[in-house]
């Protein structure tokens, strides 16, 4: 992937979204990482949490953008930028908008739920009050590596798991 349209300050905020995404792998989590900026400012982090929390919404971008919000103490974010390690979904894509985040940078495509042109393209849709401008694919071998890791130790767990046998009674 073509890295060079990327400042040093976006590889600075990747590389803490990167280890965000580490966090969420040594506990268990996806990992995937994410970091809210305001005019050069980490703002807040968040990454993965949803087995700790037994929660499908608490995804990185979505913790992060929480955590921002009440950093400042409302739920418009413009002039923020989000660094996710992984392309967002249609939830988080949704959240991004509502929250009217003016950019998006992420690393790894995700082939099964991406809203940025994987399995959907939102961020082209034109959107009644907000756009945003969203560049992927920086540090995308290191998260990519990452998340490949992840699943593949994932699979080896789950293979040690004794399968349960549901029998149903009529």
């Amino acid at each position: 992937m073509n890295e060079e349209k990327f400042s040093y300050f976006d590889r600075l905020m990747m590389e803490e979204a990167l280890s965000e995404a580490r966090l969420a792998y040594c506990e268990g989590e996806v990992p995937v990482g994410a970091v809210l900026t305001y005019k050069g400012e980490i703002l807040a982090t968040g990454r993965n949490q949803m087995e700790s929390y037994s929660d499908p919404t608490a995804h990185a971008e979505i913790l992060a953008i929480r955590a921002g919000a009440s950093e400042v103490r409302d739920w418009r974010l413009k002039g923020t930028t989000l660094y996710t390690t992984l392309e967002p979904c249609l939830m988080c894509a949704g959240a991004l908008l509502l929250a009217r985040v003016d950019r998006v940078v992420w690393a790894a495509p995700d082939l099964r739920h991406g809203a940025n042109g994987s399995l959907c393209n939102v961020f082209a849709l034109d959107h009644p009050t907000h756009s945003i401008k969203i560049e992927g694919g920086l540090l995308e071998e290191t998260a990519a590596n990452l998340m490949r890791t992840f699943f593949k130790w994932q699979r080896k767990e789950n293979e040690k798991r004794p399968r349960r046998v549901v029998r149903r009674t009529y």
